[in-house]
């Protein structure tokens, strides 16, 4: 039986400064070695200052998750040497006088299975290594201490997942809910990194690191249970152990025997109070905390009738369902929701297609309007929206310029549609005999009048036309 358990680091991007001293939480942009101070790169003397904000993010987190936040919550040292760690020990959290971290014992349903969280704790970012050439043949290893620092939440799973794909479902789920709580952005290089633990049959545990993508996550989980399955066919022990997901080549390699806990030789940290979390602050987070995404789930179905699938698709990115939220109204709700799921997620699917885009709100409403009120056909809204992302321009204007307006007077419709029925003779014949095929007449009408013909109007006429021959 294979058994996977997660270990995922979460930065809280939306934050100003890092998690102990003043430093900017947004390291990305600046030169290297440049967003550092004494705290953090541990100078002697230096002392942490908890950031407020920080414990308020984690504690979101904890809740949407389902997990229980204990009324004071402590601090360690978690004691070892790695070049990236200037102070030789990272300010972390652990349950060792019971429950001290910022939550535990949290539920996620992923495909009908519960997916138990065993704890989830707020520390600091370590700083970043670069290799020079691969991490194992590198002769030249640099280090930037501007992520040291940075305020991190550690989601730690038990190990309830059976296959990569319920791990790669998961962390969707994941990124969907920090994106909607706006503690986090996924999508920022990494902003989201997991470590995963995985076993078969009872045996040792080996520890997967260094994966930069959930896409990938997925391949080193199935190379590993493959490597694993081999192993133990053959009669060779797997040993317990940390490896890296060599991207370049598809395979986990081995970096080094695995820790215990006892080898980080935990204690508390004394420069750090307790913290205090009393039962109105959570009360008050909950109530300020965004709608949750099962929540506008069913709202968008219950309310607007949205099909699932396509409530599934809004609720679930935070860049679609406000955008949904700014531009709906209740009778054009189920329109723009449409518009949204199967016409503007091809235009604008990634970050950089999105921060293009000049689309707006009042774009969409009046785009819906348009459709609904038989201005434009569907296909012609779809032309229309290629146009507004790149353009911005108003929709009567792209309708006149384009010259999208609607096809609906009969005498015009029904000369194309003795056009279509002198070039398709044959197909006319088989639409008097099979009605399903009338489809494909209704189809040339629509190409020859550019998408603008009224759909329901052509297959009227070509009805009559047909019964009268």
């Amino acid at each position: 039986m294979t058994k996977i358990g997660l270990e995922i680091h979460c930065q809280l991007t939306k934050l100003e400064s890092k998690l102990f001293c003043s430093c900017k939480a947004d390291y990305r942009s600046l030169d290297i070695n440049t967003n550092i101070c004494p705290v953090c790169i541990g100078l002697p003397g230096s002392l942490p200052l908890l950031n407020k904000n920080a414990v308020e993010k984690a504690a979101m987190i904890s809740i949407a998750l389902g997990c229980k936040t204990p009324p004071k919550i402590a601090f360690f040292r978690k004691n070892y040497f790695y070049p990236d760690l200037p102070k030789n020990f990272q300010i972390t959290q652990y349950n060792a006088y019971g429950p001290t971290s910022i939550g535990s014992d949290g539920k996620v349903l992923i495909e009908d299975k519960e997916i138990r969280v065993r704890r989830i704790q707020l520390e600091e970012d370590p700083g970043r290594l670069v290799y020079e050439g691969t991490s194992e043949k590198t002769l030249l290893t640099l280090i930037d201490y501007n992520r040291a620092g940075t305020p991190l939440v550690e989601i730690v799973t038990e190990p309830d997942f059976e296959t990569p794909k319920q791990v790669r479902l998961f962390l969707n789920v994941l990124a969907d809910l920090v994106e909607n709580l706006g503690v986090s952005d996924p999508s920022l290089e990494g902003a989201l990194r997991v470590d995963g633990n995985i076993s078969i049959d009872k045996g040792n545990r080996v520890e997967i690191k260094n994966v930069g993508s959930f896409k990938d996550i997925e391949k080193a989980l199935h190379f590993e249970i493959t490597r694993q399955q081999s192993l133990a066919e053959r009669g060779i022990p797997i040993p317990a152990e940390t490896r890296h997901w060599d991207e370049a080549r598809k395979i986990t390699v081995s970096a080094r025997s695995k820790e215990e806990e006892q080898d980080y030789r935990y204690f508390l940290e004394a420069d750090i109070p307790w913290v205090l979390i009393d039962s109105s602050v959570i009360d008050k987070l909950k109530k300020n905390m965004p709608e949750s995404i099962y929540s506008k789930k069913e709202r968008y179905i219950k309310k607007y009738g949205i099909p699932l699938q396509v409530a599934e698709v809004l609720s679930s990115d935070k860049f679609y369902s406000d955008l949904f939220e700014q531009a709906h109204n209740e009778k054009n709700a189920k329109e723009i929701a449409n518009i949204i799921t199967t016409d503007l997620k091809g235009f604008a699917d990634t970050k950089e297609q999105r921060e293009q885009l000049k689309l707006t709100p009042k774009h969409l409403a009046d785009l819906a309007d348009a459709i609904m009120n038989n201005i434009i056909t569907r296909n012609s809204g779809k032309l229309a929206l290629q146009e507004i992302v790149k353009s911005g321009k108003p929709l009567s204007e792209i309708i006149s310029s384009l010259d999208l307006g609607h096809v609906d007077d009969k005498s015009s419709l029904s000369k194309i549609i003795d056009d279509v029925f002198s070039e398709e003779e044959k197909a006319v014949s088989e639409a008097k005999l099979n009605p399903d095929t009338i489809n494909y007449l209704v189809g040339k009408v629509m190409r020859k009048t550019k998408g603008k013909a009224d759909p329901a109007l052509t297959l009227d006429i070509i009805k009559k036309k047909l019964d009268s021959k």
